[in-house]
This record gives C-alpha cells, structure tokens and sequence, in this order.
C-alpha cells in the first residue's frame, strides 16, 4: 500500500492541503495523513510552543506510514515544505512534493492583505475565498512574536539539509505569492541535491497554492508526478540518517 504525508504551514491547519490530498484520495487508493501541528488548527494556540514539537509531530505521523506502507510520499506546505524536507532527507520516503515552501522567512500578516483581495473577488458567490479570508486573519494578527521566532529557528536549522535531499522532488509555487517569494522555489531548485526535480511557477497563484484558479491543473501534475516510475538508484539511508537539527535551548 502507498501512504501520502501532507503538512501544512505556519499558522495554518490541514485545510490549507486538503484540496490536493482530496484529489489524489480520489485518483487512488493510497493512505492519506494529514496531522493538525501543535499550537495549530482553528482553535490552537503557539504560545510556548517549539519548533521542535511541529517536527516530532509530523515524525511521528511519517514513522507510522512507513510501519505501515510500503511506498510513502511527502507533500510540504510552506513551513511543512521545510519539515518535509527535513524529514525526506532522513527517511526512506519515495518522493518529494514542496507546495510554497518557505526556504525564506516568511510575512506572515501579508497574508492577511492577499486574502482581504479575495474577498473583494469573492462577493460574486466565491465563499470559499472569503473562508480563506475569516480563517486567517484573526490567527495572522494574533500571532506571539515567540512563535515566529520558533519559525525562524526552524528555517535556519534546515539550512543544510536541502542538499541532503536525493529523490524525486516536484517544487510549485504561485508567481503573486506575496509571503513567500518565487526566490525560495528557485533557491530550493538550485540546492536540492536530486537529479530528478521539477520547478512548476503557478501564473496568478498566491501562497494558498491549493486553493487556486489552477489547483486542478497542478494537482494532476502532482499526481502525474507521484505515479511515475523513475529509474534513479535508491539512495544510501543509513549514511544519510543524521538529525540536522540545531539544539536550542
């Protein structure tokens, strides 16, 4: 059986992903987990919370796929794109999927001001975009300055880990995306080490890159992607195994 792994971003929940994993539920029969991170979700709260609680989180989410299935992707959501990538570099997972991955800090409360825009779109009967808009803007805004602390402490403990990384990656990004730059898709293309990589830039996608005009397009592309077969060698786990993290008291 084949198991998919999907994270969602800072700040966020799993309905930031939920769209592409709904898709390839309903193209496939594989297993599908998509874990809410700590101090995340519509009621949850990042005060206090360490980076390292979002890691072991999503660790222990793939460590369970991976008793279970034989074949296990990794899908990554901004911030989930780092700790996708963290974890694809240290586990024998197949493939990589990065959706606005934030190799970059990112703006959180530019957020905010993308998804006022939507709504100003919206009022033509869009309700999805002006969900998007109410479940953000109060998390945005209230977030502790010591949770995006904790963000940045994880960017920068990662910062080694991309050339670590040596299966198959498919990297998308939204050309509008106002929070984290087409820089970061490019920089994460240039440095992921794997022969077989694919840089796909969205025209008029913003960071919510599964809620876009051309989600279904890019889902099939991303479906596409996970069914083919690739002819590269396995890589060396037991050399790679090694934590990248940096301890922070």
């Amino acid at each position: 059986m084949n198991g998919c792994l999907c994270i969602h971003g800072f700040t966020g929940s799993p309905f930031e992903v939920n769209p592409l994993a709904e898709f390839l539920g309903n193209h496939t029969d594989w297993k599908f987990v998509v874990p809410t991170l700590p101090g995340h979700g519509e009621n949850g709260s990042l005060k206090g919370v360490r980076y390292t609680e979002w890691v072991d989180c999503a660790e222990q989410a793939l460590q369970s796929l991976l008793e279970e299935c034989e074949t296990v992707f990794l899908i990554g959501f901004s911030m989930g794109g780092v700790i996708a990538c963290y974890l694809a570099a240290k586990y024998p997972v197949k493939k990589l999927v990065l959706l606005s991955a934030a190799a970059r800090y990112i703006n959180p409360r530019q957020l905010v001001f993308d998804s006022m825009e939507m709504v100003k779109d919206a009022w033509n009967g869009k309700l999805r975009q002006n969900e998007l808009y109410f479940r953000y803007k109060n998390k945005m805004l209230k977030t502790p300055i010591t949770a995006a602390y904790q963000f940045r402490l994880l960017v920068a403990a990662n910062r080694s880990v991309f050339r670590e990384i040596r299966i198959p990656t498919f990297i998308a990004q939204g050309k509008d995306d106002g929070i984290v730059p087409p820089k970061s898709a490019l920089f994460l293309f240039e440095n992921i080490s794997s022969p077989e990589k694919e840089l796909r830039l969205v025209e008029k996608a913003k960071h919510l890159i599964c809620h876009c005009e051309e989600n279904k397009t890019l889902f099939c592309e991303i479906l596409e992607f996970l069914l083919r077969s690739n002819a590269q060698s396995e890589p060396d786990w037991e050399k790679n195994n090694r934590n990248f993290f940096i301890t922070h008291q």
